[in-house]
């Protein structure tokens, strides 16, 4: 049985991944099941033709599950990607 949603706390998760591959399901599951998400379906590939597009995917899906980026709301940091001020890499 899942634990009780507490709306009040706080839960600070970290997914790294490296080199665009998604590690095994049975990995992700202890991190990720807590929150509700099924661990099967979060491989995917991004739509985007560039990096900038895939991080804008990213911090759409953090503004979607509530979340904050280093204190900040997500589409704060898109606006800033937009303008320019905020500088992301090629590749």
């Amino acid at each position: 049985m899942p634990p009780k949603f507490n709306s009040n706390e706080i839960k600070v998760k970290y997914l790294r991944c490296t080199s665009g591959k998604f590690g095994a399901s049975s990995a992700l599951a202890p991190k990720i099941s807590p929150l509700g998400l099924s661990p099967k379906k979060m491989p995917h590939r991004s739509l985007a033709r560039e990096l900038s597009g895939t991080i804008k995917e990213i911090l759409g899906t953090t503004q979607s599950m509530g979340y904050n980026v280093n204190g900040c709301h997500p589409y704060d940091i898109i606006d800033d990607i937009n303008s320019g001020a905020v500088e992301c890499p090629t590749s």
